[in-house]
């Protein structure tokens, strides 16, 4: 269930830069000032042992995380059908597909961080609560275009809702997925479904440390 048009060497940072800068309300300040800490984790030599990949990975889960609208990743997932969702049944999506993500992408990030250089080419803003931070991963041959779609939230704070890489959305490319399974299978069969990925993903991860 892993977006096949997002390869593994184009979201070296795309989660390192979803971190909150404390006191700042820009949405550029959101993305660029706290990629330094995840890539001091990333280069700190106490995470080239081995066993020590797990620690590594809670870290940057710990700044990452918080700065995903969560809630509104999984609603733009399933779009429509959400409507079909019990409250109870939203709750525990949204859980597990946030564990899912974060496994998916911190796994990449660790595995494909080559000290890529990142350039910021400007923030734009659709609406009072709606932006775009627009940033470029330069590497040796070629240089990829990605964005983030944010939204203020009723407390001020911008979070990340849809990361654009090379023009593909990563929320789009969950939709359809999700959209396919929810045509023969109910909600609660697409939450077991992601249970059993995550439950999967936890079980490799813990192999591989």
């Amino acid at each position: 269930m892993i977006p096949k048009q997002i390869s593994a060497a184009l979201v070296v940072f795309v989660m390192t830069v979803l971190l909150a800068t404390a006191g700042s309300t820009e949405p550029m300040a959101i993305i660029k000032v706290p990629i330094d800490r995840v890539i001091d984790i990333l280069n700190d030599p106490q995470y080239k042992v081995a066993g020590t990949k797990l620690t590594q990975r809670n870290q940057i889960w710990k700044h990452v995380g918080p700065m995903f609208d969560f809630d509104e990743v999984a609603r733009r997932a399933v779009a429509r059908k959400w409507r079909d969702f019990a409250d109870t049944e939203k709750a525990a999506f949204t859980d597990v597909f946030a564990q899912f993500l974060g496994n998916t992408y911190i796994d990449k990030i660790q595995g494909e961080y080559h000290n890529e250089q990142i350039v910021y080419l400007g923030q734009n803003y659709h609406s009072e609560v709606y932006a775009e931070v627009k940033t470029r991963i330069v590497r040796e041959t070629a240089e990829i275009p990605v964005d983030y779609r944010m939204r203020k939230k009723s407390d001020d704070q911008w979070k990340v809702y849809d990361i654009i890489v090379e023009g593909v959305s990563l929320v789009k490319n969950y939709r359809s997925q999700f959209a396919s399974i929810l045509r023969k299978e109910t909600p609660a069969q697409l939450i077991q479904r992601l249970n059993d990925k995550l439950t999967e993903q936890n079980k490799r991860l813990a192999e591989n440390e």
